[in-house]
């Protein structure tokens, strides 16, 4: 390794490594998300079976990260043939390597419709309707080796910046993006670091905030696990952008493979002259510093987030002043979260005009959701903003398994809604699902058949925001918990029509009066249920009966008699 010391050196070694990886024969293993159904058994099967058969020399098996089928994990992937397995256990490994590997034949009981005609990714529907653009290195580099990120490109925007741009025209391309902040409030990203620098201090800092702890989320995760150097990469720029010195990776402690391979990405980055002192010999100076969180849903909060990297509580703060005009230790501080980040390179690299033609009006780019709950490819999923919650879960997603029907699907996190049938159809924006009582949050999607209780949805996560509460405010610590309570008694039998107006004028006054963006999202559960699925609720409460037959304390519905019309 040589340190790079200028964006033409940069180049040239990126130039080297792509020609060296070109046509070279590698197999895949998801080792991240994998690895608690055996992927670090497979990867061990695919060295010792390489090695026995003496092709050490021409087989690289690498440990990558999520492949984004999580329905069919353990997932391996072998290039150049670009074949894809699910469900592989290490005793199919000699098959693996003796017909694919080898002899470029496909093992059709791997494959994901059990047949050739499905063996590749562009012939399998979870991954023909989507459109990969921040997840286009994950699962398909060494996330432990730079030089995999660097013969795919990565860094290359870096040089990009540094061979002629000044930090005000980053900002212009951004803004020219449209691209907004993608952990939930959807705010201009160039906005915020116009605003950041705006501010005169001795340091601005520059933070990614990978405190992600919505329930089933795991899109962050996913890329600091397989793809830390584009968040990196993100970072530098936007700290050349607002003249900032001093970063930090906020990422949360349950993270253990995401912080190993971002601290990891670091060091090499330092050691190749990508972080630290004089970057490319570009006279810019900027590094970054891990800081692992301990759990607190309300650290995703900016000012908690901030107090927790102080060493204080995290508990949120009242605003003014913002993030951007007295932050970390008092100073300007920009705060974006890691799909954010990772966006960044794109747009420098092909220009921000180029990169709005993607998406909607009002919001630009794509969106990766972590789909989940009852549909059948469950996974990491990367479409374009505007893609219709049809095209999500029946095409990407393969529909409702065991014949059910569709009935919601959850949205944004503890602090989404829950968008029922009758808005399939609607395209998934910042704006749109706004209309509807949801949010698009950090992007999970629990997709909910006939046999979900939408009651019991809500008291799920009224519960999880109830628990996650700081406390600092009265409303959100007590309002939450009433909430709870009155959504516990529905669930139990107990409850009565005047409950559905408690729930909803409580509802309004824990919004309207919180601190902090957690209590001030917190009803949207039970508002948005409230809104679509009252029968339900009347259901519970007049009727003494669950239609889903979830509540126990309740009567399930009478079933149809058979010959009867239903």
């Amino acid at each position: 390794m040589t340190r790079l010391g200028s964006p033409a050196e940069l180049a040239a070694a990126r130039d080297q490594l792509a020609a060296a990886a070109q046509d070279r024969k590698r197999v895949l293993v998801c080792s991240t998300g994998c690895l608690a159904i055996g992927a670090r058994d497979i990867e061990a099967a695919f060295r010792e079976g390489v090695s026995e058969a003496g092709l050490e020399d021409e087989v690289e098996v690498v440990a990558t990260g999520c492949h984004g089928l999580c329905a069919m994990a353990p997932v391996v992937a072998i290039e150049p043939d670009d074949v894809l397995y699910g469900r592989v256990r290490a005793k199919f490994v000699p098959d693996v390597i003796a017909q694919t590997v080898q002899g470029h034949q496909v093992v059709n009981r791997l494959t994901y419709g059990r047949d050739e005609s499905t063996a590749h990714p562009k012939d399998i529907p979870f991954f023909e309707h989507q459109t990969k653009r921040v997840l286009r290195n994950v699962g398909r580099v060494d996330p432990q080796r730079i030089e995999d990120a660097l013969a795919r490109g990565v860094y290359g925007a870096v040089g990009t910046m540094l061979s002629g741009m000044q930090p005000d025209e980053v900002i212009e391309e951004v803004k020219a993006s449209a691209v907004r902040g993608r952990g939930g409030g959807g705010f201009p990203v160039w906005r915020k670091w116009q605003s950041c620098k705006g501010y005169s201090a001795d340091e601005r800092y520059l933070i990614c905030n990978a405190d992600e702890g919505d329930p089933g989320a795991f899109m962050d995760r996913a890329l600091l696990e397989g793809d830390p150097h584009s968040v990196i990469e993100g970072m530098v720029i936007a700290a050349y952008a607002i003249e900032s010195t001093r970063g930090y990776v906020y990422v949360r402690a349950e993270y253990p493979i995401a912080v190993r391979h971002v601290q990891l990405a670091i060091e090499q980055a330092r050691d190749w002259g990508l972080l630290g002192d004089d970057i490319l010999g570009s006279g810019l100076s900027f590094d970054i510093e891990v800081r692992e969180g301990a759990g607190a849903f309300v650290c995703g909060e900016a000012s908690a987030l901030v107090a927790s990297i102080e060493g204080r509580r995290g508990q949120p703060r009242p605003k003014p002043p913002r993030m951007t005009e007295q932050g970390l230790f008092g100073m300007p501080t920009n705060i974006n979260n890691v799909e954010t980040f990772a966006n960044i390179p794109l747009i420098i690299a092909e220009g921000g005009a180029a990169y709005a033609q993607s998406g909607t009006e009002g919001s630009k780019g794509t969106k990766i959701f972590a789909l989940a709950g009852q549909v059948k490819n469950t996974g990491l999923v990367e479409v374009p903003m505007g893609a219709t919650i049809r095209e999500i879960v029946f095409e990407v997603g393969g529909g409702i398994p065991r014949g059910r029907e569709f009935k919601a699907v959850q949205m944004g996190g503890p602090s989404g809604g829950c968008v029922p049938a009758a808005y399939l159809d609607l395209p998934i924006d910042y704006d749109s699902l706004r209309e509807v009582g949801a949010i698009m949050g950090s992007g999970g999607m629990i997709v909910m058949d006939d046999t979900t209780c939408i009651v019991d949805i809500a008291r799920y996560f009224i519960s999880f925001c109830a628990d996650e509460s700081c406390g600092a405010c009265a409303p959100c610590r007590l309002g939450n918990v009433r909430l709870e309570q009155t959504l516990d008694r529905i669930c139990e039998g107990e409850g009565t029509e005047a409950d559905l107006d408690t729930l909803e004028r409580l509802a309004d006054v824990v919004r309207s009066t919180t601190l902090c963006g957690l209590g001030q999202t917190a009803p949207n559960p039970v508002l948005s249920t409230l809104e679509h699925f009252r029968d339900e609720y009347l259901a519970h409460v007049v009727d003494k009966t669950c239609p889903a037959g979830v509540c126990k304390a309740l009567t399930p519905p009478e079933p149809a008699l058979a010959g009867s019309e239903a």
